[in-house]
This record gives C-alpha cells, structure tokens and sequence, in this order.
C-alpha cells in the first residue's frame, strides 16, 4: 500500500454518486470547460492524470483528442475507466502518487484534480507534477478564502446534508503558488468555479438556478474574490519558449 491512496475513494462509486443527477452534471460542466479551455493552448499534449480514476475530466480530455494515461493508487481506480481503456482512448496504470512511475519531463501536461486537498504529503505531490511535466500543470485545491472558512464548524451539518463527505484542507492561494514556485512553475490561469457552496447546489439541484446565482456574484467581482474550489494552470519556466 502506498503512503497517499485519496484517489481510490473519489474514484469509486460511491463518490461519483455526489456528481450524480442534473446539479452533478452541471457542476463538473463547469470544471470540464475551464480546462478544456486552458488544454486548448497546448494543441497536440500527452496528458498524465493522476489520481484521475473518477474520470471527470479523463474522459472528457480524451474525447477531445489528446493522449491521455492516468495514474491510480489501486488496480480499483481504473474501473471507471475501462470502456475508455478497453478501447485505446486511455491508458491506466498503477502508482505512487508522491513518486511517479515515470521519468522527469514524460508528458506535456500533468493533471490533479480532487486530491491535493486529500493529500497529507501535498508539497511532495506538487513535486512530482513538476517534475513528469514539461510545459503545465493544472490543478484544483478549496482555498481558505471563501465561505470554505466556515467549513470546520459546519462539517456536521453538510455531513448530514451529502451523507459520504468527508474532511478537506483548505489552502491560502500562497500556499500553492509558492510550493510551484519552488519548483520552478509559475501561475498562467486562475479560476473559481463556484460561490456558493457545491453542498448547495447539490441539494437544490436546480442548475438553470444554480447557474443564474453564480453569474450573478460572477458579474459582481465575488467569485473572483471569494469563490471556491479554485482551478489553476501553473506553467514551467520554458513554456514561453513553447507556446
């Protein structure tokens, strides 16, 4: 067993039951498009998703044409996967999250989403995304600075409210951005997706309203202060001899 397996669980079923219904798909829509759209400056990309089993964004990534292979912590990540492994669109193998099967620079983009806030050893991950990485990295992390700093005295309720959440770090922007730094990767795109909190959406799983509330505190400058989860494209030091 691997010292960091988050992945096995939001690539399970029980966890894609919490995108399940129009507010889930609604939600990963959002996430889908801004990354999409960000892939789209890197025409042609090999693409490593790690810890990517839940194929929210696998899926879509390869239905666009880029090569893609996902990193899982079990055998059991890649079962989400299969119709998509089966047929050559994906690639799945198995690894340590914090020490990639694969030698510096094996892909163009490296992809993380919905694990650094489940990673205990995070810097290390951010390490190794560097470094597999040879033009970008995107990922995901809920930030402090949002309605998430209510987030502890409230777990009881959203717990009851999701039945199968679970604990999560919250990051200040610094904290990401300065361990890529360190790395030498630099912020090219920052993004919130939401507002409101997803537990919300989700229980009023309504996305046409769901979608007029957000373009409001969007038009309204809130979500660039104040949204959450937040998606970034961190760039190496080369990519502007890349792009």
């Amino acid at each position: 067993m691997y010292p960091e397996t988050a992945d096995i669980e939001t690539s399970s079923d029980d966890y894609a039951s919490r995108f399940a219904g129009p507010a889930g798909a609604w939600m990963l829509q959002v996430q889908e498009r801004i990354v999409i759209d960000w892939l789209k400056s890197h025409p042609g990309a090999t693409v490593l998703d790690i810890g990517g089993g839940h194929g929210q964004l696998a899926i879509p990534i390869a239905n666009m044409g880029f090569p893609v292979t996902v990193l899982g912590s079990d055998a059991t990540c890649g079962k989400r996967l299969e119709k998509k492994v089966s047929s050559g669109k994906i690639k799945f193998t198995t690894g340590n999250v914090i020490d990639l099967p694969f030698s510096n620079k094996s892909f163009d983009v490296a992809v993380c989403i919905r694990l650094i806030p489940h990673c205990e050893r995070w810097p290390e991950l951010i390490t190794q995304l560097c470094r597999v990485a040879r033009h970008a990295v995107i990922v995901d992390y809920p930030t402090i600075q949002s309605i998430n700093i209510f987030s502890s005295s409230l777990f009881g309720l959203k717990k009851k409210l999701e039945g199968n959440t679970r604990p999560f770090k919250l990051f200040k922007h610094s904290d990401i951005t300065n361990e890529f730094l360190k790395n030498q990767y630099t912020m090219a795109n920052r993004q919130p997706e939401f507002f409101l909190p997803m537990v919300l959406h989700r229980k009023l799983n309504k996305p046409s309203i769901s979608a007029s509330l957000e373009g409001f505190f969007r038009i309204a400058g809130l979500t660039r202060i104040f949204g959450s989860p937040i998606l970034v494209e961190m760039i190496s030091g080369s990519e502007k001899n890349y792009k």
